[in-house]
Order: C-alpha cells, then structure tokens, then sequence
C-alpha cells in the first residue's frame, strides 16, 4: 500500500487524442501502473497513475495537455472475487468515505492494484495496516467449470 500522485488528464473527446499520449508516454518508457477513462460530449478525462510521475509530468507539459494532480492511496489486492470489499468495508466501519476506485490487474504475484480517491488518507493506511499480510493469507477458491454431462 502507498500514496501516488494521480493524474487527471483533460483531453479533447476526438480520434486520436489518447492514442497520440499513450505513444508518448511509450516513447519515454513511463509504465502506466492504472488508468481510467470518462468522457462527456466535449472533452475526456484520464486518471492515471504512472511510475514516474516526474517524467510523465515532462511528457504532458510538452504535449500541452491540462492535467492536475491528487492523491490516491494504491492497494496491493488478490486477483478475486471480493478482494476490493474487503477494503471498502474496513474503511467504512472506520469512516474514511470512498470517493471513486478503479482497479488494474498485472500487479506483481498475479495481483491487482486498487486505486482508492479516499477523503482522509493517513487514516485510509492506519486502517489497512496489515491489509496485505491477510490477503495473502486467504486461499482462492475458484468454482470448478460446469462440464456437460
């Protein structure tokens, strides 16, 4: 678990925008850890979380794309059913209200990255310590395909 910049990305909504982004921020090497995309009739939003904020600051400022930061907490989740509950219902018993999440899989171990926009932060990790030893401690269990008798 650990607190990231965010990066909300304003975009005009037409063909080729994001695609011309995403090369360049592919052209420098800056690893995308989760992302998510809105859209309204005029514009898109991308929240993003990069591995190198600092370089992917360089890459917008030089693309001329208006961006603002905040910070999300990120938590390292089992890749299964439930595994984002778990935290939702441990911060709600401890009043740190959600904003918005979204999720990445291909975190390290076959894992997933939650990304939480959460209204107080340094309470958000009080009450996740441990989150993670726990979670690794949960066997998946996965339901078995039906076959056709």
């Amino acid at each position: 678990m650990y607190v990231a910049p965010q990066f909300s990305v304003f975009m005009v909504n037409k063909p080729g925008v994001l695609a011309r982004a995403l090369t360049e921020f592919a052209k420098v090497r800056v690893n995308i850890v989760a992302i998510t995309m809105m859209d309204s009739a005029e514009h898109g939003v991308m929240r993003v979380v990069f591995e190198e904020p600092a370089k992917a600051r360089e890459v917008l400022t030089r693309l001329n794309m208006p961006y603002n930061e905040t910070e999300v907490l990120c938590v390292n989740l089992a890749n299964k059913s439930g595994a984002l509950a778990v935290v939702a219902e441990k911060l709600a018993k401890g009043h740190v209200n959600i904003s918005y999440a979204y999720c990445t899989a291909g975190a390290r171990g076959g894992r997933t990255t939650g990304v939480l926009k959460v209204s107080d932060v340094k309470k958000a990790m009080k009450l996740l310590e441990g989150h993670n030893k726990e979670s690794r401690e949960t066997p998946t269990v996965r339901p078995q395909k039906a076959t056709r008798a």
